[in-house]
């Protein structure tokens, strides 16, 4: 980092992401100034299903990064003025008394299932059937960590003392505190998401995860002050003692911010590891009910929120299985194996001459269905990997635009453009082609690093840098392109979209069914 050419002060945003731990210094004009990135490993599996992380892990890889950071590029003690930290959401932390990890985290990608249990009563039962909220009560019941730990691991639930995400339990590391953004807590977890506060134990959402409110980390709103660096922590980490922590938000909710979206006037696409369409409200919607909408990093505001949920690891997928040449190909030519793929498909036509893909690698309770898989039709001799790997990108966009509508509808509010951030917002092709499946403007951030850039909005308010979000946003969110539709692109995808994306679902959905009673996967 050239200190002569940074004059003002800046921060350190600490991001810990799914495949990465980033470390960075942003100045208030919204520039990285310096950037340590570490590769993790992003979980381990014991059984099928299961994916999970030793929290020290988390830690020590945290450590390396920012030491590397601050040795590559000292601080200027004067201008560092205070850091946040952003993670990814619905990892789990069981501490005991001593606050030492019980067992590895339960990371946000493992689908084991707890079971239902006792509640709700037959009564309940009924009332929920009858307002149509049987299925996502039970299915959230069942995707609750700590119904499963309490459930299977009744020692381990007995002993534990703290019950965190994985941003209080790096945050305790930190400042030595129990706390934790209202921003993070995204999970299965007594919160209700109206208030911004734990449930009351007496709500449904506590009989759902009756996890008591001494396990959970104290709540502060984003960009208020959650602690200091401790001496312990400034030793293994490299970052100054005392440094003041500003609570920041999950690592979708910072790419909002990030991204500049402040009303729901603007879609934010972010076409990370999940793929997902968000909006920022001032009040509380559902677009799919019973689902709620997650605490935004603006205090008091809401993201409604439309989830692919393997999205952008898709391309991952497609890597692994198809993409050997262009990995080993970018590893001669020292690139990223992505920049090649979006090279192969520069001469592939909107439509991908008809191969039309439904992202829905991993089923889900909300739309689709638990019974749902991914589908790809309209396969021809003609076709190559090419046509494969633009159809997942045109397939992920559709669902998107499909979850654009549903927003659209409850929040009563019509698009005007789109922002697209995360690691797909780094292909052309995947631009031009949202913008054309949207039919609207599509805008690329002025740095890919938007989570960050949220978190440092958080900090630099909460550090009083800036008097508010609209002066923060305005001075240090920028956009570095803009991708307009192409009539003709439009059309065909509109087409595409209405007679025959919009179908698929429904159409294959009694032979979804049907695999499921014979092969028992997804499991009852």
């Amino acid at each position: 980092m050239n200190h002569s050419e940074n004059t003002g002060p800046y921060v350190l945003v600490i991001d810990v992401g799914t495949q990465s731990i980033r470390a960075s210094f942003i100045d208030l004009k919204g520039t990285i100034l310096a950037i340590e990135k570490t590769h993790i490993e992003a979980y381990f599996s014991t059984q099928p299903g299961y994916a999970e992380q030793e929290p020290d892990y988390f830690w020590e890889q945290l450590c390396l990064t920012t030491k590397n950071l601050f040795k590559k590029h000292p601080a200027d003690a004067e201008k560092l003025k205070g850091m946040s930290i952003t993670t990814q959401r619905g990892t789990v932390v069981n501490l005991d008394k001593d606050g030492k990890p019980l067992r590895p985290a339960i990371v946000w990608l493992d689908q084991r299932m707890a079971q239902v249990g006792n509640w709700p009563s037959s009564i309940t039962k009924t009332v929920f059937q009858i307002a149509g909220a049987y299925d996502p009560v039970t299915y959230a019941i069942q995707q609750s960590e700590a119904n499963w730990i309490r459930q299977n691991q009744p020692e381990i639930w007995k002993k534990t003392d703290k019950y965190l995400l994985l941003s209080g339990y790096l945050t305790y590391r930190l400042s030595g505190d129990f706390a934790d953004s209202v921003g993070c807590t995204v999970g299965y977890i007594p919160f209700d998401y109206k208030k911004h506060e734990y449930s009351k134990t007496s709500s449904i959402n506590y009989k759902m995860f009756p996890v008591g409110r001494k396990k959970l980390a104290r709540l502060v709103h984003p960009s208020e002050f959650i602690g200091n660096i401790t001496a312990e922590a400034s030793r293994q980490t490299g970052i100054p003692e005392g440094l003041p922590i500003i609570a920041a938000a999950a690592d979708k909710a910072c790419e909002v911010l990030g991204s500049g979206v402040i009303s729901p006037e603007t879609g934010c696409l972010s076409y990370g590891t999940t793929a997902t369409i968000e909006t920022v409200s001032n009040r509380y919607l559902e677009v799919v009910k019973m689902f709620p909408s997650y605490p935004s990093a603006i205090p008091h505001h809401f993201n409604t929120e439309v989830m692919i949920y393997r999205g952008y690891w898709m391309i991952k997928w497609f890597k692994n299985e198809f993409g050997y040449k262009e990995v080993e190909l970018a590893r001669e030519l020292d690139k990223e194996p992505e920049e090649l793929f979006d090279a192969m498909i520069d001469d592939i036509p909107p439509g991908s001459m008809g191969l039309m893909l439904q992202p829905y690698w991993t089923p889900g309770i909300k739309q689709p269905g638990i019974e749902a898989k991914g589908a790809v039709i309209g396969f021809g001799d003609v076709h190559t990997r090419a046509h494969l790997y633009r159809s997942i990108l045109e397939g992920i966009a559709y669902a998107l635009k499909d979850g654009a509508q549903r927003t659209e509808r409850t929040t009563r509010v019509k698009m005007q453009k789109i922002r697209v951030s995360g690691g797909g917002s780094q292909s052309k092709n995947a631009l031009q082609l949202t913008a054309d499946i949207f039919n609207l403007p599509v805008e690329k951030p002025h740095t890919y690093e938007t989570s960050a850039l949220g978190a440092a909005i958080n900090a630099a308010i909460g550090l009083k840098l800036y008097p508010d979000f609209e002066t923060a946003i305005e001075n240090m969110c920028h956009v570095g392109e803009t991708y307009q539709p192409i009539p003709e692109n439009v059309k065909i995808y509109d087409q595409l979209y209405r007679k025959v994306y919009s179908k698929m679902y429904q159409r294959l959905k009694p032979l979804y069914n049907d695999i499921r009673d014979i092969t028992n996967y997804p499991k009852k």
